[in-house]
């Protein structure tokens, strides 16, 4: 069973930038697939970004490609979602996903194991 703790969200001006981190306990980190999720106010959640378990590949979501970067460090169990150039629809509560496999998904149905949520409030 594998647990996951976000933190980093808050509040900030539309085109600045914010970390989230996500540490994992509970499993070989290094076998899974990692993600992050979002889900904007009234909105169904929705992928932003994924990596997989070697770290070499990754796949975003058109609206935040250039502008959002996922990465790993498996020796520290955890993975982070540095956003820049933050715009007003970036908001929302993001949520770090993993699933035990080689190669990364992209549909929240993949993934068994999630994070509580940090909020993102993007200020115009």
């Amino acid at each position: 069973q594998v647990q996951l703790v976000e933190s980093g969200g808050g509040l900030v001006q539309a085109g600045g930038s914010l970390r989230l981190s996500c540490v994992a306990s509970g499993g070989t980190f290094s076998r899974y697939a990692l993600a992050w999720f979002r889900q904007p106010p009234g909105k169904e959640r929705e992928f932003v970004a994924t990596i997989a378990s070697n770290g070499r590949s990754t796949w975003y979501a058109e609206a935040v490609k250039g502008r959002f970067t996922i990465a790993r460090d498996n020796a520290k169990n955890s993975f982070y979602l540095q956003m820049n150039s933050l715009r007003p629809e970036d908001a929302g509560v993001y949520y770090c996903a993993a699933e035990y496999g080689y190669d990364y998904y992209l549909a929240a149905t993949s993934y068994d194991y999630w994070g509580q949520g940090t909020e993102v409030v993007v200020s115009s």
